[in-house]
């Protein structure tokens, strides 16, 4: 052993380290799950890059909890424009790093319980 420090761990090195461990689980999926995933998402209004990376993250779940993805899709047929965007920002903001997240505006319409009929 020596008595020396050891050198310095630069963050140029960290980096690359943490970049090369990131892409070494390889995950694959049959074309015709991708393609049904992909083609929902762009019938449905997302843009091509947007169905692209939603999909990905819908598959890599599917196969983490061992779901039938086409049974997912079926789940989601059901569901009108506003509930679909919940449920892909909630599956979204579960894969993203918890400083940052995904969300978007409803506008809510308040009854108000007391309606008065003001003559002047």
């Amino acid at each position: 052993m020596s008595s020396l420090p050891s050198a310095p761990v630069t963050s140029e090195k960290r980096t690359t380290e943490f970049f090369d461990k990131y892409f070494s689980k390889k995950l694959s999926f049959p074309s015709n799950e991708v393609d049904a995933v992909i083609g929902f998402f762009e019938k449905r209004g997302f843009d091509k890059t947007a169905a692209i990376s939603t999909s990905t993250i819908l598959l890599e779940q599917a196969k983490i909890d061992s779901v039938n993805v086409f049974q997912l899709l079926d789940t989601l047929k059901g569901l009108n424009e506003i509930q679909l965007s919940s449920v892909v920002a909630e599956v979204l903001n579960y894969s993203r790093d918890s400083t940052s997240s995904l969300g978007f505006k409803r506008t809510e319409v308040v009854e108000k319980l007391e309606k008065r009929n003001i003559v002047v």
